[in-house]
């Protein structure tokens, strides 16, 4: 399943990482320690200790979990990826004063479909990182139910949940075959 090349950035949106509504509050020293980690990318456990202070700095906030996210997922630890992607969903549906449980989530919740909407997007570009990331690890069925999920809440498909449901109907057909 290749779909990485589908995914800009893992579902994490680069607005999002600059918007003040989920960038705004972050101490300087966290701050540090993020742009430490990004230039020590290559060395896996420098940056990586990089974004566990970020973390202690500012347990929570949106821009580390985004950083240990795409750390996780670039350095192809999907697991620890999707661990975060759980953080990320509980975050944004909290922030959102959302369901905490995703399935629950509901159209009228939030709209989704606006470009500005920062807060609901922050949830949904979780919400397919998590699909992304179960189809990947194998979670077929699970990460079906996410991209459902996120037509749902996004019918004009700006999130790009369709090209994770046409993986997933290709490759069942190739199993079929």
């Amino acid at each position: 399943m290749d779909a990485a090349r589908h995914m800009p950035d893992a579902g994490l949106d680069q607005a999002i990482l600059a918007d003040a509504l989920l960038g705004g509050g972050l101490p300087p020293a966290a701050e540090h320690h993020l742009t430490a980690a990004s230039l020590s990318y290559a060395n896996g456990p420098v940056a990586e200790a990089h974004l566990r202070q970020a973390e202690a700095i500012a347990p929570g906030h949106a821009a580390v979990l985004i950083g240990l996210y795409r750390f996780y997922f670039y350095k192809g630890r999907l697991a620890e990826a999707l661990d975060v992607a759980r953080q990320c969903i509980t975050k944004a549906a909290r922030d959102n004063n959302f369901a905490t449980d995703w399935r629950e989530v509901r159209a009228a919740d939030a709209a989704f479909g606006r470009y500005e909407s920062l807060k609901p997007r922050f949830f949904l570009f979780s919400l397919k990182g998590y699909a992304y990331l179960q189809m990947r690890l194998g979670e077929l069925d699970e990460g079906r139910a996410a991209a459902t999920k996120l037509l749902q809440l996004d019918p004009t498909d700006k999130i790009g949940a369709r090209v994770l449901l046409d993986i997933l109907d290709r490759a069942e057909q190739d199993d079929d075959g």
